[in-house]
């Protein structure tokens, strides 16, 4: 069970709010103002995020297929809520701004968290599509290999296209009904309940995950 004390929310909270002024306007999901033509949406539950992450956002912006990489923080995801504790969204979000607030063409947003509720990918595509030309959604294989059971699925495949991160061996297999393509890089098999794992079983996990999210993440833990 996670426990978090008071001091640790309101920290949370300051930084989110810091880094709000700085990269959104109002749970904007890019900069107002800005004319983005091709989205990459990499969205997760980041508790924490992890060196995998890092690389597979990194190897997205590097195709050069998008103008712009949002990071969207679930504020409650339907598929891992249940069963497990989950660090507060404001904690996970101050996690994923210290993760990947250093890499140029990519932006952390707050949209779902403002949004509230069970967080569906489907409805932020909506919201994203009201600016941009096109949303590509960035999944790791094992995601993509259970795409038909997302919510609204039917919609959600004729509204993007799927860039897909290998993960060693695994096969990728995807309804024919969505448009895919693989996102080249190095597989990371590195996930964020291996990190929890490690973390429980007092193991060393410091290399797994960027060096800044480290105290965020042990503090959310105690």
């Amino acid at each position: 069970m996670i426990s978090l004390d008071l001091g640790l929310c309101v920290q949370a909270t300051l930084t989110t709010r810091r880094f709000g002024r700085r990269f959104l306007d109002r749970c904007a999901p890019y900069r107002q103002g800005m004319h983005v033509e091709r989205l990459g949406l990499f969205g997760g539950t980041f508790d924490p995020p992890h060196n995998g992450h890092v690389a597979a956002v990194k190897a997205a912006r590097d195709t050069g297929f998008f103008d712009r990489i949002i990071v969207t923080v679930a504020n409650d995801p339907y598929n891992k809520s249940i069963g497990r504790s989950i660090s507060p969204a404001p904690v996970r979000l101050a996690m994923a701004h210290v993760a990947f607030d250093d890499l140029h063409g990519v932006e952390v947003s707050d949209q779902e968290i403002c949004r509230g509720g069970t967080t569906f990918t489907i409805d932020t595509v909506r919201e994203l599509l009201t600016d941009a030309n096109s949303v590509e959604l960035l999944v790791g294989a094992d995601a993509a290999n259970s795409l038909a059971s997302w919510h609204q699925s039917d919609e959600l495949c004729g509204l993007v296209r799927v860039g897909i991160f290998p993960r060693g061996p695994e096969r990728i297999e995807v309804d024919s009904r969505w448009s895919w393509r693989v996102i080249p890089m190095e597989p990371v098999d590195l996930s964020s309940t291996y990190v929890r794992d490690q973390l429980d079983l007092g193991h060393e996990f410091d290399h797994l995950i960027p060096s800044g999210v480290i105290s965020l993440f042990r503090s959310a833990h105690r």
